[in-house]
């Protein structure tokens, strides 16, 4: 017997992937759609229609925080025992909150680098 992949959930979770990476591209005036949908929740600059560094940081850190603590919360129903959860799936939720947060630490050494280098420019 061969496990087949759910189609629903697989695209659930492309869907899910494309809106946490369109946060980071600029955004897109589509005439009167407005900006684009990944933006809906943070604040925007009234004169640019860019939402601020600060909530795109925020909005990074909490959607790796989310993803860890749903890796977190799988590995503890599987070890549990409950119905419905595959190890293939625990598997997976731990290499995606890994990498996420990786990515993150990644982030945060550019920027401080880059702060680094600011704060060491003559005046």
């Amino acid at each position: 017997m061969t496990d087949r992949v759910d189609i629903n959930r697989l695209l659930g979770e492309m869907r899910t992937l494309k809106s946490q990476t369109q946060v980071f591209q600029r955004p897109q005036i589509n005439g009167d759609m407005g900006i684009n949908r990944g933006l809906n929740n943070l604040q925007m600059d009234t004169q640019n229609k860019v939402p601020s560094f600060g909530d795109l940081m925020t909005k990074a850190i909490n959607n790796v925080n989310e993803v860890q603590q749903k890796s977190s919360a799988m590995a503890t129903a599987y070890e549990k025992g409950v119905d419905g959860v595959d190890i293939t799936d625990v598997m997976i939720a731990s290499q995606k909150a890994s990498v996420s947060f990786q990515a993150m630490v990644q982030v945060r050494n550019k920027l401080v680098e880059a702060y680094k280098d600011v704060m060491s420019m003559p005046i």
